[in-house]
């Protein structure tokens, strides 16, 4: 700990120095003012803290601190009066009711929240205040490509430093991943890798029942960029798989098809079921409520989207429904790794193939995992996906205790019930033992 407050200072002198005093009323932002539109007082916190992610990221503040300092700036935002940046009513139908939703200047509103960063990173320079990092280990490897589209429409979020960017100060680590795959455009899917986590954070059984806050924030983020792309005309979507660990606990929730496994002692073990239109009990609950699935080169709702759940899709609601799934599994500490990816890299790599991957990138580089992500990628490619691909690979041990695991007993690491069945056989353990 005293080593990451040390190492945390000069960046914090560096980013003073760059803007020794207060921005003025119009003075520029430090950041792009593409994104500082009107917002909803429930956008505020997620806009406000990409922002400086960014920002403080860019000048080599850690993200330790810089979640604590985020943290800080943003309550200190939000226990002001947030009426003076009140810029106008919207009125929405409801189901027989009228909302009145407050829009606030994000410009004006952004202005002050730098500089309450500004002032907290003053404060902060004489006296650096304990960080305390994860117990666990934790490697993220990380890999996206645009591939042959024309468009990248993929997005994610890491954030090992949960506890610290909520404020959360209790003994339990937490860590959050997210893959989100949008579709029609990427307003959806950057809308919730804005703001699924800050959900999730703020909620209030976050600490009681994670479980529910996780999938629970699914909902809320399909809720607030509706809200959105009804006033900004906005037809995208987005699927999306995340994972909490908290503790000796893993939550997963998704909507749609994109997806998150585990690999155990060498064994892929699925966790979940994606959402598409062809599963039986997803095309009841659509023609139930007055919809249709047709067969149009793939399965699709209503002869258009390929998926059954997701965020945003104005136009298809309710048959695209916003209600995610979830689970919750015990860590035992004898799991290897999480993958969480969209379905350019699932529908091209089945979960069994994985194994072999890895193990296969692990040998090649004696146990180093920070690209593991990039040899998936490439596998999917190689495979013939021709969509957007992001791969997310979090290693809840070492690379080299896997590997040195692998080497020590070949045989007892497989890749699961589906192992003869895989076209992959790279270099075995065995045979790596041997060179």
């Amino acid at each position: 700990m005293a080593l990451e407050v040390e190492a945390s200072g000069a960046p914090l002198s560096s980013f003073l120095k760059d803007f020794p005093s207060p921005l003025g009323p119009g003075e520029p932002l430090p950041w792009s003012s593409a994104g500082s539109g009107a917002l909803s007082k429930a956008e505020v916190p997620g806009a406000l803290a990409e922002r400086a992610r960014s920002l403080l990221g860019g000048r080599g503040v850690s993200p330790l601190l810089a979640a604590s300092l985020i943290h800080s700036a943003v309550n200190e935002v939000l226990q002001t009066d947030l009426t003076e940046f009140k810029q106008q009513n919207v009125e929405t139908e409801g189901e027989g009711d009228e909302e009145r939703f407050t829009l606030l200047d994000g410009e004006s509103l952004q202005r002050c929240f730098f500089n309450k960063l500004r002032d907290v990173c003053c404060e902060w320079q004489k006296q650096l205040p304990p960080l305390r990092p994860l117990k666990r280990f934790l490697l993220v490897s990380i890999h996206a490509i645009r591939n042959t589209r024309r468009k990248m429409e993929d997005r994610h979020v890491l954030l090992p430093e949960f506890n610290q960017l909520f404020g959360l100060s209790d003994d339990t680590d937490r860590a959050f991943f997210a893959v989100f795959d949008g579709h029609g455009g990427v307003d959806a899917a950057n809308y919730s890798a804005t703001h699924l986590h800050v959900n999730v954070g703020l909620h209030e059984e976050i600490v009681k029942n994670p479980a529910e806050a996780l999938k629970c924030s699914f909902q809320k983020t399909d809720e607030m960029f509706l809200f959105k792309a009804k006033r900004e005309k906005l037809r995208s979507g987005t699927t999306g798989v995340s994972a909490l660990i908290v503790g000796n606990k893993l939550h997963i929730a998704w909507l749609g098809d994109s997806q998150v496994m585990l690999v155990q002692q060498g064994k892929a073990v699925t966790l979940m079921e994606p959402h598409k239109p062809e599963r039986e009990d997803e095309r009841a609950r659509i023609e139930t409520l007055g919809g249709c699935v047709t067969y149009m080169d793939c399965w699709r709702v209503n002869g258009t989207l390929a998926v059954s759940r997701a965020i945003g899709d104005i136009c298809q609601k309710p048959y695209i429904s916003g209600d995610a799934d979830g689970d919750s599994f015990e860590l035992t500490g004898s799991e290897d790794y999480l993958l969480l990816a969209c379905d350019g890299f699932f529908d091209a790599v089945k979960p069994y193939e994985v194994v072999d991957l890895v193990l296969d990138h692990l040998m090649q580089t004696k146990g180093v995992g920070l690209k593991a992500a990039e040899r998936l990628v490439a596998a999917a490619k190689e495979n013939g996906s021709s969509d957007n691909i992001t791969v997310l690979v979090v290693f809840l041990r070492d690379p080299q205790d896997i590997l040195a695991d692998c080497l020590k007993d070949p045989k007892s690491l497989g890749a699961g019930d589906d192992a003869q069945s895989s076209p992959f056989n790279f270099l075995s353990c065995e045979a790596a033992a041997t060179q």
